[in-house]
């Protein structure tokens, strides 16, 4: 592999507390200052530690009767007030790419990986590991299916299902190192555009050779199985190993250019859900769920009628995402298996963004402004608003359904049937769909 440093720059956000859990908001640091973060974490520790009362009350006494000797020593374990909120105020070590506190911060140090996860077939599902991801693209591959492209920056993700488990979320991950993540497949064209954008490297199972010659910074990984696609896992503890092992390789480049504020947009159009028609036997719901205030995500059992809540196979965990965007961006189709799409220098395309159980129309743009121009690096993809102003995503995780431009997008009705999905029409519903359409 060629691959270069990277050294991260990102926003530093302060605390928040809503009715959907802890949210942050505010602006960014250098990978500079990490070890004056790392220090501060352990001082908070450290402090925690020191102002912690686990004694014995003490019986109860004369007020009285004082000792001097007994006010000088209640004096000095009395915490320090004002370091306390010097300390408070202090920024957590956040990840630019959810906005939010990251537990270790040496990883925001570490260059993003971009793992080629498979959707089909079926027993591929549930996939490992997607809930720790910032950012998922999913896009169309041919034959009606679609591929994932799940990047891991910041938090590495961990197992929490016990192995030798009866259910089927423990036979899916019987033998296999844990956690890992995956199933791993090959590589697609689009994967070399989002690979510059993050400054990371990717993840894959091979590609087709025209492919490879155009991807740089890769991976491969291969299963032990080959009677099964779908057998090839990369161990978390593998990938943090690729990844600190070109800390120093990957140049120093920015991951700033998103936005985040734990407020709900003030316009914006009700939305429960989102239908997705990719094929028949592959179509998709974005739920809104007001209890986490995020998207589930579910999906037909590839047979266009029983939908199941997806998970994730390291912790059974439903995937839910604080946002889900809709880019629309140009699609080259070479041939049935060979699918580009138009990611870089794009000064302006369309998007929308569901956030808080609402949808916005929304642009996104990765065209270079001062930050490229001199340093010649790309960042990632921005979103923005009619007047170029940053658009605000909820703290949280982002999943990016890659679109081709002009596809149908309505309200539709509240159903499962596809027949009335495609048919249904119902202004202020709040049930969204939207018809993916590929010409040749």
């Amino acid at each position: 592999m060629n691959i270069k440093k990277l050294w991260i720059v990102g926003p530093v956000t302060i605390l928040a507390v809503s009715a959907c859990g802890l949210l942050v908001t505010g602006q960014g640091f250098g990978a500079d200052s990490l070890d004056g973060v790392h220090a501060q974490v352990l001082a908070e520790k450290e402090t925690s530690q020191a102002v912690r009362t686990d004694k014995e009350p003490a019986p109860a006494q004369d007020p009285s009767a004082r000792n001097p000797q007994d006010e000088t020593e209640r004096e000095s374990e009395k915490p320090d007030e004002e370091a306390s909120a010097e300390m408070a105020a202090l920024p957590a070590a956040i990840n630019p790419l959810t906005g939010l506190p990251v537990s270790d911060p040496e990883t925001l140090r570490l260059p993003p990986a971009l793992v080629s996860v498979t959707n089909f077939p079926v027993p591929a599902r549930p996939q490992a590991g997607l809930s720790y991801s910032p950012i998922i693209f999913e896009l169309y591959i041919g034959e009606g299916m679609t591929r994932y492209l799940a990047l891991f920056y910041g938090d590495y993700p961990e197992a929490s299902v016990p192995h030798g488990e009866s259910d089927a979320r423990a036979e899916l991950g019987e033998g296999v190192p844990a956690p890992s993540i995956g199933p791993v497949r090959s590589g697609r064209l689009p994967y070399e555009y989002v690979r510059q954008l993050y400054n990371g490297f990717i993840v894959m199972a091979s590609a087709y050779s025209k492919v490879a010659a155009q991807l740089k910074d890769f991976v491969n990984v291969f299963g032990d199985d080959q009677s099964d696609p779908n057998s090839a896992m990369i161990p978390v503890e593998v990938l943090r190993e690729i990844a600190e092992g070109n800390e120093y390789a990957l140049g120093s480049a920015e991951l700033t250019g998103m936005a985040f504020d734990p407020q709900p947009p003030e316009n914006g159009k009700v939305a429960q859900s989102l239908w997705i028609f990719y094929a028949y036997k592959n179509q998709v719901f974005w739920r809104y769920n007001a209890s986490d205030c995020s998207y589930h995500r579910w999906q037909d059992n590839a047979d266009g009628a029983t939908f199941i809540e997806q998970t994730d196979r390291l912790n059974g965990e439903p995937l839910t995402y604080e946002n889900v965007i809709v880019l629309f961006a140009e699609h080259e189709v070479e041939n049935s298996y060979l699918i580009d799409i138009d990611l870089l220098y794009v000064k302006r395309g369309k998007a929308l963004l569901f956030r808080d159980g609402l949808v916005q129309d929304i642009y996104w743009t990765t065209a270079s402004e001062e930050y490229e121009k001199t340093t010649g690096k790309l960042r990632p993809i921005r979103f923005v608003d009619a007047q170029g102003n940053p658009v605000m995503l909820k703290p949280g995780q982002t999943w990016i359904e890659l679109m081709p431009p002009h596809l149908a997008f309505w309200e539709t009705v509240d159903s499962e049937i596809y027949n009335r999905l495609a048919a249904g029409r119902k202004k202020g519903s709040g049930y969204w769909g939207l018809y993916f359409k590929l010409d040749d």
